[in-house]
């Protein structure tokens, strides 16, 4: 997950920190189509690692959309989808929210949006991101994430209980262990989500004295014990991807942790782990460090070729702007893909560049006609999904929320046009469907 619009110092765009090493060119001296050439010779036309695609059929190439809190609903993630984004991530959900159901549920958009728009069919593949305090929490929210809430309420809480099954002990020699082995099974209704991911990165403020999120990189018996549980409560046909920084600060005992935690997630049976390139202390201030990213994996692939193994697979996070910055930092850096975060916002045609670097074909930007339409069609998808999440589905209270929430939006499209003060300044203002048509017709032609 991405926390951005919960921090009010998040750095502008820039690129991430990536000079040269051992006489290669630094990460902004890389040609990504070269990258990109390279890739579709290695793995196919996608240019994705095979065994992400094994591991979340669909998912083909290497880069999705992070989850983003405040923005990532399904109306993003669908505008994403039509223009080539292979896989999304949910916002991050506190895994007591969804065992209480309500708002936090709802905005998992579980199934279709509603009559006649695109939902659950075309939001696919959709990785379930979950965020907590408590291993047996942690479970039972992941467990009610893939069966779409198949039980009763009651019964997800029952398994969270302190004397329920996702109750934790300590087996043979110190081991971590469940009292029983729940509890998804096969036969499970596993319909939206092709996997779930544990956020172990967000820099949020911890809840009263417990760890969550980022934080938990500086705990890491916790942090490895919650990958524990949400593992061995799943199928194993429902991969376990973890989120984290590279580290909590950069002290010597944090980047420990962060190799401790990071090797355990492999261990367990997770399928990789996404690395977002600055520290938990940091939020979102300062450049992300492509450099030590690089060593990060260096490090992980060394100790993979010592043991006989494949090397891993590795997604980086931070500061991937462009499309050239997914292929720049998979060279930099040796990762499997990247993850994209505030770089999409407002640009979903980030993906569609991305498809075109990996055919060989120049990247191609919108035109005033295709941002017009794409305006148009997230508003319209952004208003289905509020329906839902509105009392009674009021389509009036669903137009106005949607025109308030839509706002964030506007100004990030606005990006892209000619005179884009003007036209930010112009979504600002925002408050009906009626007065974002009439930006449209002002600034992006008639229709």
């Amino acid at each position: 997950m991405s926390c951005e619009a919960e921090s009010r110092n998040a750095t502008a765009p820039e690129p991430g920190v990536a000079p040269p090493v051992g006489g290669g060119p630094a990460g902004q001296d890389i040609d990504p189509a070269r990258v990109a050439q390279g890739l579709v010779e290695r793995f196919g036309p996608g240019g994705g690692d095979p065994r992400v695609a094994d591991a979340v059929p669909g998912f083909d190439a290497p880069f999705f959309q992070a989850g983003l809190c405040g923005y990532s609903d399904a109306a993003m993630r669908i505008v994403a989808r039509r223009h080539g984004c292979p896989a999304c991530v949910t916002e991050s959900l506190l895994d007591i929210t969804l065992l209480a159901g309500g708002r936090g549920f709802v905005k998992a958009d579980l199934g279709d949006l509603a009559d006649n728009v695109p939902g659950g069919d075309e939001d696919t593949p959709l990785i379930g991101q979950i965020m907590g305090c408590e291993p047996r929490t942690m479970a039972a929210a992941a467990i009610k994430m893939v069966e779409q809430g198949s039980r009763s309420p009651k019964s997800y809480r029952a398994l969270a209980g302190a004397d329920g099954p996702l109750a934790t002990g300590l087996g043979p020699e110190g081991t971590r262990r469940l009292d029983t082995t729940p509890i998804a099974g096969d036969q499970a209704p596993i319909t939206s989500f092709g996997a779930v991911d544990v956020n172990l990165a967000c820099p949020v403020k911890k809840i009263r004295k417990k760890a969550r999120g980022g934080h938990w990189l500086a705990q890491p018996d916790g942090a490895i014990e919650i990958l524990e549980a949400v593992r061995e409560s799943l199928p194993p046909s429902v991969p376990v991807t973890v989120k984290m920084r590279r580290g909590f600060d950069d002290t010597p005992e944090m980047a420990a942790n962060f190799e401790r935690i990071f090797d355990a997630a492999y261990d367990i049976g997770c399928a990789w782990v996404t690395v977002h390139g600055r520290t938990v202390e940091q939020k979102y201030v300062g450049p992300s460090r492509w450099d030590l990213l690089r060593e990060i994996v260096s490090r992980a692939h060394e100790r993979d070729r010592a043991a006989g193994r494949e090397p891993r697979v590795v997604f980086g996070s931070g500061d991937i702007w462009t499309a050239a910055d997914v292929f720049r930092m998979i060279a930099y850096t040796g990762a499997s893909g990247a993850s994209v975060a505030r770089g999409c916002i407002g640009n979903p045609w980030m993906f569609r560049q991305c498809r075109d670097l990996l055919a060989g074909r120049n990247k191609r930007q919108p035109s005033l006609a295709e941002q017009r339409e794409v305006l148009a069609e997230h508003f319209e998808l952004a208003m289905a999904v509020n329906a839902r999440m509105v009392r009674g589905g009021d389509a009036e209270r669903a137009e106005s929320f949607t025109g308030r929430t839509m706002r964030k939006f506007g100004i990030k499209f606005a990006a892209l046009h000619p005179d884009a003060d003007t036209v930010q300044r112009a979504f600002t203002q925002i408050k009906s469907l009626d007065d974002w048509q009439d930006v449209l017709e002002q600034h992006y032609g008639n229709a």
